[in-house]
């Protein structure tokens, strides 16, 4: 796309230590790609099918092994739709310690039984910002609150920020980005193709 990435993460992951309860359990949802490694480090079953909000957690699915994976375009509550829909007895998720929304709640307004395993939590990083950047890529609304934090209002004025959804976006209106833009799906694609623009 001519752009020239600079990966420099506001987030870490961690994993948690956790006894991994499966007794019952029908499918996994995992809300991230982190939730998949979690997982796939903490438990050696790969049998059981999985629903995953996005392409890029379906892919980190396949890629830790699991067969049997089902994607939903969209956010958690397209993802807590695609699982209604397919009525799995119990479903467990893979979740953050502070996790974006409430996947098993989700489910259960939607007659469908499901618990969660706390697996890793994220904590900041606290990049020093490029001089050099045009433009950031913001994928949570955590991150985004930590990059207001680190971006000066001088900064700020010069760069386009492209947002995952609007939940991203709302922490960085208190600053005078040239522009924020938000993507048309809350997914990886429709973020990255905002760059095209």
């Amino acid at each position: 796309m001519g752009w020239r990435p600079l990966v420099a993460p506001v987030l870490i992951v961690h994993a948690i230590a956790a006894d991994i309860d499966l007794a019952g359990v029908a499918a996994l949802a995992f809300t991230s790609a982190a939730g998949v490694r979690a997982f796939a480090d903490a438990a050696p079953r790969r049998d059981l099918p999985v629903f995953a909000v996005g392409g890029a957690t379906a892919e980190a699915a396949r890629a830790a092994g699991f067969a049997h994976v089902l994607a939903s375009k969209g956010d958690v509550e397209a993802l807590a739709e695609v699982i209604a829909a397919a009525r799995p007895s119990l479903v467990l998720a893979p979740t953050a310690l502070e996790p974006a929304a409430d996947l098993p709640a989700l489910l259960a307004a939607r007659g469908v039984k499901a618990r969660s395993v706390v697996l890793y939590e994220t904590v900041p990083a606290r990049p020093t910002p490029s001089a050099d950047i045009d433009a950031v890529l913001v994928h949570s609304p955590r991150a985004a609150r930590i990059i207001a934090e680190l971006i000066a209002p001088d900064m700020a004025a010069r760069l386009s920020a492209f947002a995952i959804s609007e939940a991203a976006a709302s922490p960085l209106r208190a600053l005078p980005f040239a522009r924020i833009v938000i993507a048309p799906f809350p997914d990886e694609a429709s973020l990255l193709h905002l760059l095209e623009g």
